[in-house]
């Protein structure tokens, strides 16, 4: 596996602070982020090297004023590919959002501006979005003669329901502020995604690697399983994760009743 250091990054910045905290940016600002298949193998090979490599949080951003505008479609338009080519690809895609769901480590994404099509399915892989003024989502595959690939049939529809991704692709329909925020495409709506994106990462950050692990990936895990199925792997998660012993020192703080208490602001 390559560490983080050896990746041959050209389309995406990578800068880790000394919390572990990686952010991550997409950087293709003249093409509002859309990704081609270069920026995807990226996702791929970061995302496989991030669990592994001492990573605490990401923060996932776009360079200048838009996240994401989802499939380069002139890269697609030029490339003329074929059914299998681009189904292909698009495994490629399930491939890197499948490893930011189920790697384990929080992503947390900052959304501004056009969070539109596959970059609405990049965002539905982070475990959290934040998003500002000028996010907005959209599914506009049915005005283009597309069809999704990149799992928006799973993960969008399960954040906004079926009935509302059939309407957003069928009408071109645009959510934004907290409308969005209502109807589940993002859980935060403030003034500046980033800099909330960053509160949460530290906040995360500051979990066990082993409870954000299961956080991380169990949950999405368990989705996928019948309910007989996930409530036994559940049990033996939990029969893991809460007898480690990192969590030893934060029980016996609770039970000497000097942790921090949860309370509303």
């Amino acid at each position: 596996m390559k560490s983080l250091e050896s990746l041959d990054l050209t389309q995406i910045f990578l800068d880790v602070d000394d919390l572990g905290i990686a952010t991550v940016t997409l950087n293709r600002e003249a093409k509002r982020n859309a990704l081609d298949a270069q920026t995807v193998g990226e996702l791929v090979d970061l995302f496989t090297a991030i669990p592994q490599a001492g990573v605490r949080a990401v923060v996932l951003r776009g360079e200048g004023t838009h996240f994401c505008a989802g499939l380069d479609l002139v890269e697609h338009f030029k490339e003329d590919r074929s059914p299998a080519e681009f189904m292909h690809l698009c495994l490629r895609w399930h491939e890197a959002f499948n490893k930011m769901e189920y790697g384990g480590v929080p992503v947390i994404a900052a959304l501004k501006g056009a969070v539109v099509g596959g970059g609405l399915e990049l965002a539905s892989s982070a475990h959290v979005r934040v998003a500002d003024a000028t996010t907005y989502f959209a599914l506009p595959e049915g005005q283009r003669g597309l069809f999704t690939g990149g799992g928006a049939t799973i993960r969008v529809a399960d954040l906004v329901g079926k009935a509302r991704m059939i309407d957003m692709m069928l009408t071109g329909r645009v959510y934004k502020g907290d409308e969005a925020m209502a109807v589940g495409l993002c859980q935060y709506l403030v003034e500046d995604s980033e800099a909330k994106a960053m509160e949460l990462a530290r906040a995360a950050a500051a979990n066990t690697p082993l409870s954000n692990f299961a956080i991380c990936s169990a949950i999405s895990h368990m989705q996928n399983m019948s309910a007989l199925d996930a409530a036994y792997a559940e049990a033996v998660v939990a029969g893991i994760v809460n007898t480690q012993p990192d969590a030893r020192g934060r029980l016996e703080a609770f039970a000497n009743k000097t942790a921090a208490r949860v309370r509303p602001e």
